[in-house]
């Protein structure tokens, strides 16, 4: 009995089972067949029907920039003169371009990242022709032309050993900063541009002068130096000229939309001829990216990144690890430690007063005064490389030296007592000549204020 029992549960539950299967496969079988999933090719069609755009990069940096173009036209005759005066000028357009392909896809990228117009790109062709050396008559200096307080105000180091004004990637962040702050103080384009050239606070004048007689405040109403009026214009004249450069007659060199450039850690101080040698490039392509080194070593405390060509970067690293090189600088920095004479100088850092002078650029009958840093020559017990605080700080401070004042006398005839420089006639016809002798130099040229004292120090 019990025997039949468990037979009966074995085949009920056996039943069950096979009940349960073949339940599932008629599910499985009836949602593959009702609603069949489609399988097919992910076409170009479908994708764009999807609201994917597929990329459209432009291979030339000049398309590039012109599709970035923001600035409103200036109706102005000025724009069709420079336009054409440029047109006119074919190898001064090569030069300058040929110049920018090193330079301008960095600035396009900070331009493109702050949502700015591109035709700004361009304003180095108005400012410099592109050259980060380039040095104005009035002081202004790199390829944004930063005069030496406004660098100050927008963090650009000078010392003696960089200036930062000419470096290609700080003087562009400073250049971009300051004409993002004029745009947002004038809320126009041009208005900016006049104040980068004139400066805000002559804008500003000129602006609140119109405004006071009722008059419009556009640039083009605005009363301004030849400078400034042109400034504008010539801009828009190079805008006009990349943007169709066949419909005036112009070709520029090809440029390819891709870095020139790129960082790379200075690990020690080291010979710009060292670095140019490491990189495989020749000096001058190395102090064409950087400028800002303008003496013949480079401090790694001060500047810790260089600039090389792409694909010199790799080699650079490469050398500089396979080297062999038991000293990478010939120079390094010393402190005067009391105010001296040139030559006693050069002698108690072991150089000829020559060497001396022409490294550190110091002219003839100038003292050096205390504190001041200057380059020497390095020896082979100097091991540790200059400070952060001097290379950053470093200064180089000149007096002129004292003039010995020669006594002239007068010998005394036969009924003469002793010597006199003058007699009291002589002198009291003398007197204005005598004040203005003594306010004049040797040359005939005014004397600065504090001469005297300052030679003495």
């Amino acid at each position: 009995m019990e025997e039949q029992f468990q037979m009966r549960f074995l085949l009920t539950s056996f039943s069950l089972g096979l009940a349960l299967l073949t339940g599932c496969t008629s599910i499985s079988v009836q949602d593959a067949t009702s609603d069949p999933i489609d399988l097919s090719a992910i076409t170009r069609v479908s994708v764009m029907q999807d609201g994917v755009a597929p990329l459209d990069l432009p291979n030339d940096l000049w398309e590039r920039i012109r599709r970035g173009y923001q600035m409103p036209e200036l109706e102005s005759d000025l724009v069709t003169d420079r336009t054409q005066w440029y047109a006119s000028k074919p190898d001064y357009l090569q030069r300058m371009s040929e110049r920018s392909s090193k330079y301008l896809y960095h600035i396009v990228e900070e331009l493109e990242a702050r949502k700015m117009p591109t035709e700004l790109a361009l304003l180095p062709f108005i400012e410099s022709a592109f050259n980060p050396q380039a040095v104005s008559s009035a002081r202004a200096s790199g390829m944004w032309q930063f005069m030496p307080a406004t660098g100050k105000s927008f963090d650009l180091k000078q010392n003696v050993f960089r200036d930062e004004r000419r470096d290609i990637q700080a003087s562009t962040r400073a250049a971009l900063d300051y004409l993002e702050r004029l745009h947002t103080l004038f809320g126009d384009w041009h208005l900016a541009l006049a104040a980068y050239n004139w400066g805000e606070g002559n804008v500003g004048k000129a602006i609140a002068r119109n405004q006071r007689a009722g008059l419009p405040t556009t640039y083009a109403d605005l009363n301004m130096p030849m400078e400034t009026r042109m400034y504008v214009p010539k801009l828009l004249a190079m805008k006009n000229i990349v943007g169709n450069p066949t419909q005036y007659n112009v070709v520029l060199p090809s440029i390819p939309n891709h870095p020139y450039f790129q960082s790379v850690p200075l690990p020690r101080d080291m010979d710009v001829s060292v670095a140019a040698k490491l990189a495989e490039i020749s000096i001058n392509d190395f102090k064409a990216l950087n400028p800002s080194a303008h003496r013949p070593v480079l401090l790694a405390a001060g500047s810790p990144i260089i600039l090389l060509p792409w694909d010199n970067a790799e080699v650079f690293q490469r050398n500089y690890e396979m080297s062999s090189l038991g000293r990478l600088a010939s120079w390094t920095a010393w402190i005067a430690p009391s105010t001296m004479k040139v030559a006693d100088a050069a002698k108690k850092v072991n150089m000829s007063e020559a060497d001396f002078r022409a490294l550190n650029n110091i002219p003839p009958r100038m003292l050096i005064k205390a504190g001041s840093a200057l380059l020497i020559t390095r020896n082979a017990n100097t091991l540790s490389d200059v400070t952060a605080q001097v290379a950053d700080n470093g200064h180089l401070d000149l007096s002129p030296e004292a003039v010995a004042k020669h006594k002239t006398t007068v010998k005394g005839g036969k009924h003469g007592k002793g010597t006199k420089t003058a007699s009291a006639k002589d002198s009291k016809g003398s007197g204005k000549k005598q004040m203005a002798s003594a306010a004049t130099s040797s040359k005939g040229y005014p004397k600065a204020k504090g001469d005297i004292k300052i030679a003495k120090k």
